[in-house]
């Protein structure tokens, strides 16, 4: 089966399973003797005491762990920061990067350019020669030796 159609059931399922227990706690807690009663009331005032002092200190910024119905890891409350700075620093280091990359990729442009015109000033040719357009010519008609 489908496991989207299994999710799908799921919500109601469990609405229908609470209903029938919370109905048959109900029918037998009728008919509980007096202290049974009684210590079932004081265990549910403490229950409800813990639930408002937990809520209370999530309040605070404690951190909370929880789990979304997808199954994915929560975690609320705020970090220290040195665990903020440490999630910003991959994009620090990438941008770093990039910007090493650029200044040694112009670099590399700024030799080339330099060996070129180092070749053409120690040529015997004048540098009025290379833009002569017979000299292209020459160029193309010339077989390299």
């Amino acid at each position: 089966m489908n496991s989207t159609h299994q999710n799908a059931g799921t919500p109601s399922l469990e609405a229908r399973l609470a209903a029938r227990l919370a109905g048959a706690l109900t029918t037998g807690s009728q008919q509980l003797p007096h202290d049974i009663t009684e210590r079932l009331r004081f265990g549910r005032e403490q229950a409800l005491q813990r639930a408002v002092q937990a809520r209370k200190q999530s309040a605070r910024g404690s951190v909370v762990a929880g789990v979304t119905a997808g199954g994915a890891g929560l975690l609320a409350g705020f970090a220290p920061w040195w665990q903020r700075a440490a999630s910003v620093l991959p994009l620090v280091v990438l941008v770093g990067g990039m910007l090493m990359i650029e200044r040694w990729d112009v670099r590399e442009q700024v030799l080339a350019a330099a060996e070129i015109d180092a070749q053409l000033l120690g040529d015997s040719l004048p540098p009025a020669a290379y833009s002569d357009p017979g000299f292209a010519e020459y160029l193309r008609n010339t077989p390299l030796p």
